[in-house]
């Protein structure tokens, strides 16, 4: 899948791309308890779409890796389409920038 296909409420995402802004670390109530989420963007040569990295994802990647996330989500949050990789999906980074 490309990230131009994405659409807000899809499940089962699986796409490859590029990490090009990583923003600061936030402390976030959600229904599961309090967390940190940082809010990335993805992108590959059809566009870009935020990715909020929960937990240890924050840790996992870094600006210039190539990632590919599998089983992942998207939701809308103030109108804009957001993708998230839950508990049952990964991100698995591919190539590292040096």
């Amino acid at each position: 899948m490309k990230i131009n296909q994405i659409k807000s409420g899809m499940s089962g995402i699986n796409v490859t791309g590029k990490i090009t802004e990583i923003g600061e670390k936030r402390l976030v109530s959600t229904r599961f308890g309090d967390a940190f989420v940082a809010k990335a963007v993805l992108e590959d040569e059809t566009g870009k779409i935020p990715l909020n990295l929960w937990r240890d994802q924050i840790n996992m990647v870094k600006i210039g890796d190539v990632i590919k996330i599998e089983n992942g989500f998207s939701k809308e949050f103030r109108g804009q389409t957001e993708l998230n990789v839950g508990s049952k999906g990964k991100i698995t980074v591919i190539s590292e920038d040096k």
